[in-house]
């Protein structure tokens, strides 16, 4: 049995916006989210500038203050974006709800889960002792707590099934969602990604491994498919998308934002850091997800790259889009919204697909900024500094991620 599946729902708690409204305006008005840090000490570190959250109020969206206390910011940048997407879906799993809560499901996974958690809990065994570590650190820290705490607050008793999967978590988590779907274990499922690293552990940790760019001008830094970009800058936050089946949603009345049609799920089996350098695995990734979606040369194709700003990254990634497309790459539209966000890691796939159902929704493709100086080897039209304009009917994001996992999920427009 298969079946359709539509997003119905979708939130977002990024540094350029903390509701989907003021994220989707910035990344067409190109406004940059990356700053220098201000959350934590900078001065022994080799990098001082990330993505933040910034004016983010945990009551906003419906958090109370004791849960907000004793919570990893991973998974209250999950609940609120939950919150929103559920909001906006008018999915209700109680007495007299409109979901069968075993039928509604949570695949929300994070790249590190509670990093600033495992730390602070770390320092008190070695400084303190034992017996001062917190007995929440464990169901604090553990990265499947921030699905866990979304099902319970939402009575999803179905599948849960969090991702772990480095930078394409959240791709895969919506995949794998989709799939559940498709196939008839759920009716809907809340589906995306979260994290929260800009500490300094996260910071130093990414820095050495000479993965984060150097830049003094934090405004400059992110420079997705640009010849003078030197490493990914670090960033934070979640985005959520509620998955629903078609025909659940049309009886309900729901408001459908678009279809999700297709993913794609290789491995490299090359590096554990860098990405296969002539592009075929991901281009299989890619390939698959189209196919799944119908794609033709007829289809006007957006996609949101994952674009990281890397020296190995954006030329291979280029070369994957070739592979998958053949001549129709030089005719896709293309963009790498991380010259806005910066890279949220485990939830960049999630808050990309947003930006993929919006580009639909608004037939606009949103720009990647800063891309002054493309890089010769990035030949593609990758939107540079401006919003275009497009009747675009597919769109695709891809993921790739630290030990070589590769992922993609396409929408078409409804």
């Amino acid at each position: 049995m298969t079946r359709r599946v539509v997003v119905t729902g979708t939130g977002v708690i990024t540094p350029v916006g903390n509701d989907v409204q003021t994220y989707w305006k910035n990344l067409l008005d190109g406004v940059c989210g990356i700053d220098f840090i201000t959350s934590i000490p900078t001065e022994d570190l080799p990098v001082k500038i990330a993505g933040e959250v910034k004016d983010f109020s945990p009551a906003d969206y419906g958090i109370e203050p004791p849960f907000a206390r004793k919570q990893d910011k991973f998974t209250i940048y999950a609940v609120a974006a939950a919150w929103q997407a559920v909001q906006e879906a008018g999915l209700n799993s109680g007495e007299d709800g409109n979901i069968d809560p075993f039928r509604y499901g949570v695949y929300v996974g994070s790249g590190i889960g509670g990093f600033t958690t495992q730390v602070r809990e770390t320092e008190k065994l070695i400084k303190e002792g034992a017996k001062w570590v917190s007995p929440l650190f464990i169901p604090t820290m553990i990265a499947n707590i921030a699905a866990g705490n979304i099902a319970i607050r939402n009575n999803a008793c179905g599948p849960c099934l969090p991702v772990v999967t480095a930078c394409a978590t959240s791709t895969h988590a919506i995949g794998e969602a989709y799939r559940a779907i498709k196939h008839g274990y759920a009716d809907a499922v809340i589906a995306g990604g979260t994290e929260a690293a800009v500490i300094p552990l996260g910071i130093a940790g990414f820095a050495n491994a000479k993965a984060l760019s150097r830049a003094e001008d934090p405004k400059y830094a992110s420079l997705p498919f640009n010849k003078n970009r030197g490493g990914f800058v670090m960033a934070e936050g979640a985005a959520m998308l509620v998955l629903e089946e078609y025909e659940h949603a049309v009886a309900r009345g729901a408001n459908i934002i678009a279809e999700v049609c297709g993913y794609g799920n290789t491995c490299d089996a090359h590096h554990v850091t860098a990405p296969r350098p002539d592009g075929i695995t991901q281009a299989a990734a890619i390939r698959q997800a189209l196919d799944e979606a119908g794609y033709t040369s007829d289809d006007v194709l957006y996609i949101n790259a994952h674009g990281t700003g890397t020296a190995l990254n954006d030329v291979s990634e280029t070369a994957a889009f070739k592979l998958a497309l053949g001549e129709d790459a030089y005719k896709a539209h293309i963009s790498s919204t991380k010259g806005s966000t910066g890279h949220m890691l485990g939830a960049a796939g999630a808050v990309e697909a947003v930006a993929c159902v919006l580009a639909l929704k608004n037939g606009v493709v949103p720009p990647t900024v800063n891309l002054d100086e493309i890089e010769p080897e990035c030949d593609l039209d990758y939107t540079p500094n401006r919003p275009v304009e497009a009747p675009l009917t597919i769109a695709i994001s891809d993921s790739l991620g630290f030990g070589g996992h590769n992922g993609c999920v396409a929408f078409r427009k409804l």
